[in-house]
């Protein structure tokens, strides 16, 4: 009995750590997208939600009937790099107009279980006409359309709302077009994961969307915060950090929290969470990195061969590991332009005027989104400590060629 005791265990401390990273990679998680790995994360909702709320002060919404899991990341520095993206073809980030149009009509679609097209235009009209800081939305138009399409088609892949009857693009070509739209006021709210509700704000700046009250001014090393206050706000923020970031650099953390990070209890309680999450922390000198040893944890990889300019970053990182000053911004679109000179066939999409350096942009973009690389005011361009991974070993040889 004890030998099946000792399995179970074992079997549902492995699908906790599973469920634990499957939400940091999707924060929305639905049964329609991922059946198997929703059906994991509602079997185990409690610890895991025990989890994320204890190390990392997030709530985790499971909900089983309506088959959704929404995990409410906050962060007190806004990642500009992961913007909504339209879900049609050129999956170009969304513009202003498309975040406001996106708002209102989740706002809009609240009132209503079920709607059509043309009548949620209709309430966005009067809506945004009621607001003056608003232009108001002009369906007549096809750019105004193609806008609410896209804001429509975002909501859709979220699955907070379900097209029952017609398709959403038709309304790109006539504004008289038949969509039928059911609607899930649950997930529409989840959406937003933020500590205050906008309609509660006086200060526009978002810093206020994102202030987390129960945490007092203990960010701030001056300010008279109880214990409780302080060591939650550390464990909070540190975790956040080491499971959300590429890599954690020393110089990048308070000295309260270096402090935390070397104490006895400190060190044991990070240590702890990253284990029950799979995970392992590996320490250096210079920082904290987590590995997922399944590469679970993460929407995005590198190195990685999927799109040209992951390709181009490798060899840039390269590059930049054999020296250990700035690298000028010319010398980059050189060895991007090197680059595409060799593989002729290779990167069609950077073969137009100006390739080369849309080629470097894109990949020191990778390169400092993984926290490999950061760049000066001017351009230029410098490894930093966790690019070392990266570099290459050279063996020397003699003449037979033996190292």
């Amino acid at each position: 009995m004890s030998n099946l005791n000792n399995q179970l265990v074992k079997q549902e401390t492995e699908e906790v750590a599973r469920g634990i990273r499957l939400l940091l990679a999707r924060p929305l998680l639905t049964a329609a997208a991922d059946e198997d790995g929703f059906d994991l994360v509602r079997r185990r909702r409690d610890p895991i939600a025990k989890w994320f709320d204890y190390y990392c002060g997030w709530r985790a919404h499971i909900e089983p009937r309506l088959g959704h899991a929404r995990l409410s990341k906050v962060a007190d520095r806004p990642d500009p790099s992961r913007p909504a993206r339209r879900v049609r073809s050129s999956r170009a980030p969304f513009d202003r107009r498309r975040y406001t149009l996106l708002c209102v009509a989740a706002a809009e679609l609240l009132a209503v279980p079920v709607t059509t097209i043309g009548l949620l235009a209709d309430r966005m009209v009067q809506a945004t006409a009621a607001e003056p800081e608003l232009p108001t939305f002009d369906p007549t138009r096809r750019d105004e359309r193609s806008a609410y399409v896209d804001s429509l088609k975002w909501l859709e892949r979220c699955g907070a709302i379900r097209p029952v009857d017609g398709s959403t693009e038709s309304y790109l070509d006539h504004a008289d077009a038949k969509v039928l739209y059911q609607i899930d006021p649950t997930l529409l709210v989840r959406l937003l994961a933020a500590p205050v509700p906008p309609s509660r704000l006086n200060d526009p700046e978002i810093g206020a969307l994102l202030a987390e009250s129960r945490y007092g001014d203990a960010a701030d090393p001056d300010a008279l915060v109880s214990d409780n206050q302080r060591n939650l706000w550390l464990r909070h923020s540190i975790m956040r950090r080491l499971i959300d970031d590429p890599v954690v650099y020393r110089v990048d953390l308070t000295a309260a929290q270096l402090g935390y990070l070397a104490s006895p209890t400190g060190r044991r309680i990070i240590a702890r969470g990253v284990q029950q999450a799979g995970c392992v922390l590996e320490e250096r000198s210079d920082g904290y990195l987590v590995i997922d040893p399944d590469a679970i944890a993460t929407d995005t990889k590198f190195p990685d061969d999927s799109s040209h300019s992951k390709v181009a970053a490798l060899l840039i990182l390269d590059k930049l590991n054999e020296t250990a000053d700035w690298l000028p911004a010319g010398e980059l679109a050189l060895a991007a332009a090197e680059l595409l000179d060799r593989f002729r066939s290779w990167g069609k999409a950077y073969r137009s005027d100006g390739g080369a350096q849309r080629l470097a942009h894109d990949a020191v973009a990778i390169l400092r989104a993984f926290g490999l690389a950061e760049v000066r005011a001017d351009g230029a361009i410098r490894a930093l400590p966790a690019a070392a991974r990266y570099a290459v070993e050279r063996i020397r040889t003699d003449e037979a060629g033996n190292p």
